[in-house]
């Protein structure tokens, strides 16, 4: 890890196109600005790994909790006149 010492106002410069700008120094917090392109992803660690946690988490939902989706949706969604769910007309053009 570069450790570096900057003050207000003074800039760091990260490869091709991203300026990281010292804006404010409070007690023992820093506001900096970031000039990025914008095909570059900036965000905050923390918001990154709860949003990973959740994608594994959504990701690792058992069968069971699924089943039960799908029941409670045909439930509210009755299949069409004369089709099945297992009937393979049952699909629409838009599907094929």
């Amino acid at each position: 890890m570069l450790v570096l010492s900057r003050r207000v106002g003074e800039r760091l410069v990260i490869g091709d196109g991203i300026v990281l700008t010292v804006i404010e120094v409070r007690g023992d917090g820093v506001r900096l600005g970031i000039d990025a392109p914008r095909d570059v992803r900036v965000h905050r660690a923390e918001v990154l790994e709860a949003v990973q946690a959740a994608n594994a988490e959504s990701a690792t939902n058992d069968d069971a909790e699924a089943a039960a989706t799908a029941a409670a949706l045909r439930r509210l969604v009755p299949p069409a006149a004369g089709l099945t769910p297992e009937d393979p007309s049952a699909t629409s053009s838009d599907d094929r």
